[in-house]
């Protein structure tokens, strides 16, 4: 999970606070290995800005999907940073893999995305107040409203095959929001990834992961190695919960991977282990969806 101590561990790693924007974080080979061709060449990707109500307020959010035809949707939940370039790109390569994907701003009721601008540092002990602070908000319900909103702004749109699962991804913070989801919906979230998830397998009653067993999706848990440290009995709890069902289900720790290790604008970015947990995302969609 994001606090002192994982970024103490980035510190002791010696990784760099990235200041630049995305687009200057990534070379021009790197970001054309992330960009879709296949779909490209089969007609490309049409990607939209868009809002959707919820009875709070209008989410600001990306919706992009291959230019033909109908496809499963998947809903990405950022980490604490937001909706920014690196979840679009993100989400324009899943599109690529053919999908139906919609990145939001967990965070619309507070301020617009990106909720980070380019040269505000998550090291920044003022940004990180902010962030925790809008974080701290943001409880289950408010996520279940949320959620309910974003999965009929889906099946509502023509690029959705609504004869096909929903399938939901989050990192850092979205870890328990994919479970929420996945709880709320049953019967269309068939699919539910977490990486480097914050919280999602705690002693506590009110626990995300005792929500599993009320769900039909297959999950996968990707965990980094340094909050595995932190809450090593996490795993083992998951495992409990998702070992019993029929669904696809993958549990596992990847060593080496600090926390945040997916996004590739983030200081604990680790290329190897994102794309890894990134096939088997496909993996677990392509089974599940």
């Amino acid at each position: 999970m994001c606090n002192e101590i994982t970024q103490a561990d980035l510190d002791r790693a010696g990784l760099p606070v990235r200041r630049r924007a995305f687009g200057a974080l990534v070379g021009a080979g790197t970001l054309a290995s992330m960009l879709p061709v296949a779909a490209c060449a089969a007609g490309g990707l049409a990607g939209r800005d868009v809002s959707i109500t919820t009875a709070d307020g209008r989410v600001d959010a990306y919706f992009v999907a291959p230019g033909e035809g109908k496809y499963p949707a998947v809903l990405i939940w950022p980490d604490i940073r937001g909706l920014r370039p690196a979840f679009r790109q993100m989400a324009d390569r899943l599109a690529g893999e053919g999908y139906a994907v919609l990145c939001v701003n967990p965070f619309y009721r507070w301020a617009k995305s990106p909720v980070v601008y380019a040269g505000h540092d998550f090291d920044d002990p003022k940004v990180r107040e902010t962030l925790f602070g809008y974080l701290k908000q943001l409880d289950k319900a408010a996520v279940t409203t949320d959620a309910a909103a974003h999965l009929a702004f889906l099946d509502a749109q023509k690029e959705v095959d609504t004869a096909k699962g929903i399938g939901t991804a989050g990192y850092c913070m979205g870890g328990p929001m994919v479970i929420y989801t996945a709880a709320l919906s049953p019967e269309r979230v068939k699919a539910a990834a977490s990486f480097h998830g914050a919280g999602v397998g705690t002693d506590q009653p009110d626990s995300p992961h005792l929500l599993i067993p009320d769900t039909k999706a297959g999950f996968l848990f990707a965990i980094a190695e340094n909050d595995d440290e932190q809450n090593p009995e996490e795993k083992t709890r998951l495992k409990d919960v998702l070992d019993p069902r029929p669904q696809w289900h993958e549990v596992e720790v990847y060593e080496g991977a600090l926390h945040g290790w997916c996004p590739p604008d983030g200081r604990a970015y680790n290329e190897a282990a994102a794309e890894k947990a990134w096939s088997r995302m496909l993996a677990l969609f392509k089974a599940a969806l």
